[in-house]
């Protein structure tokens, strides 16, 4: 018989272990291809999971014109504001200028300066344009301060000014952005669970019940010599808070709410626009989150194809 092998649990590629620095996470927009015009991103908020019933349309599918049952997860989505417009020069910031009408909620949240440029100084030689973003979370009876977060726009920068320009000061909506049966993606913090022992955290293996120092613990933290405990080695921490994305999910629904969604356990009513996706994404409810056009489809999953007959 073979000795039993099993590999070292926990993946390198997400250290330390440790809470995020912040709840909306900076996205590498560059990355994420969009020629139109518009946002590459939106601010929203974890509202729930429920069970769909839909009618399977995808093509190739063995369930293809059949009726099913699905999981999916609801997003409330409050308009958008822009705070400010970033122009940048070689990957750097060299003007910001900054929305003359703010809500008030803003100065709970951030420091507004006394002197502003004004907005029609938009005139220069810039490689980019991004905008400053802020919810208007207080329509959704959710909380009432903001949160901002830099969303880049899709175009060349003639296209992102005059995008600029038409929606400043005004409120922006997400059924300007994404469309049904498009693919996302939502970045954000998982679920926070504190600290937690080795088993839960990594994964490894329960020792045997006549075990002397313990059952949910590592059998050796390291050899003798180098004499010291290198950090790979698994032991209790923190477990959750982790900037995580989640790739591809199919909108099956998006919309105004219009009292469609109401009693969301630990969540409430949805009063503004919402998303349906299917399948689950990280975070509790009342998460913030963004929702950015995708990095990378694929085949399988953009060819998926659902329409909403009811939520259960």
């Amino acid at each position: 018989m073979a000795p039993p092998k099993s590999p070292r649990k926990g993946s390198l590629q997400y250290w330390p272990r440790k809470r995020a620095r912040k709840i909306l996470p900076s996205v590498n927009w560059s990355a994420i291809t969009d020629s139109q015009p518009k946002l590459k991103g939106f601010i929203c908020y974890k509202a729930g999971m429920a069970s769909a019933f839909v009618k399977d349309e995808s093509s190739d599918s063995m369930t293809k014109g059949k009726k099913i049952i699905i999981p999916v997860t609801i997003v409330e989505c409050p308009p958008l504001k822009i705070f400010s417009v970033r122009f940048y020069k070689n990957g750097n910031v060299v003007k910001e200028v900054l929305n003359e009408n703010l809500d008030k909620e803003l100065k709970r949240k951030i420091k507004i300066p006394k002197q502003a440029k004004k907005v029609g100084e938009f005139s220069g030689d810039y490689d980019d344009a991004k905008v400053l973003c802020y919810s208007v979370v207080k329509k959704s009876g959710i909380k009432k301060t903001p949160d901002l977060s830099e969303i880049a726009i899709g175009g060349n920068l003639d296209d992102k000014i005059k995008f600029i320009k038409e929606n400043l000061g005004k409120e922006i909506s997400v059924l300007n952005i994404f469309n049904k049966g498009e693919l996302v993606d939502f970045r954000g913090l998982t679920k926070g669970k504190g600290l937690q022992g080795p088993v839960k955290r990594f994964g490894i293996t329960l020792k045997s019940h006549k075990s002397e120092k313990g059952v949910r613990r590592p059998g050796s933290l390291g050899p003798w010599h180098p004499a010291r405990t290198t950090f790979y080695a698994p032991q209790a921490g923190q477990l959750g808070m982790f900037t995580r994305v989640s790739y591809n999910s199919k909108i099956v629904d998006i919309g105004k709410s219009d009292g469609k969604f109401k009693g969301i356990k630990n969540f409430g009513d949805i009063k503004t626009d919402y998303i349906i996706v299917a399948g689950s994404i990280q975070g509790p409810a009342k998460r913030q989150l963004l929702v950015t056009a995708p990095l990378r489809e694929t085949k399988k999953t953009k060819k998926k194809n659902f329409e909403l007959l009811e939520l259960r």
